[in-house]
């Protein structure tokens, strides 16, 4: 091995070690999602420092050329990375879908209650006037809103807003 490939290999994996530890620093990235970039630059770096622990390696596996050692190596590391961005990728979809209907189920029962309001207060206009007068639109209320017949505010709901 020339020294010029040599001086190579070992800046590369510390330049790979620097920028994750500065991505660690700047919280741009977590720890969990970190590790196995850490692994990945520090075999790189033991194996740039002492070469010739991947020529015994690959010896000792019967792999006749080390490197090919070196590049599944690194196909296993980024399997692995692919497999815990999987799984955590999978817990997020699985959170963000329970939200999506747990949002959807609170603005249901919002719309229920500005329009069981809206009535109470149309009741409560011709109440106090004597009159049949009606705050409310025949397209819907100010919210838009529709109007909606078959409501009553009697019910008693759930807290997801059904009756």
């Amino acid at each position: 091995m020339s020294v010029t490939t040599y001086v190579f290999g070992i800046v590369s994996a510390l330049l790979v070690l620097v920028v994750v530890f500065e991505l660690l620093r700047r919280r741009r990235v977590r720890e969990r999602h970190a590790l196995w970039w850490m692994v990945a630059g520090t075999l790189a770096l033991l194996i740039a420092v002492f070469p010739h622990v991947l020529t015994g390696l690959a010896g000792l596996l019967g792999i006749a050329v080390p490197t090919n050692l070196g590049f599944f190596v690194c196909v296993v590391v980024l399997f692995l990375v692919s497999v815990q961005h999987s799984a955590e990728l999978t817990i997020l979809e699985e959170k963000s879908r329970t939200l999506a209907e747990h949002v959807a189920l609170l603005d249901e029962r919002v719309s229920r209650l500005d329009r069981a309001a809206d009535r109470k207060a149309s009741a409560d206009d011709v109440g106090a006037t004597g009159r049949g007068v009606t705050t409310s639109h025949p397209e819907g209320d100010a919210t838009g809103h529709e109007p909606d017949e078959g409501l009553r505010t009697d019910e008693p709901t759930d807290r997801a807003g059904r009756s």
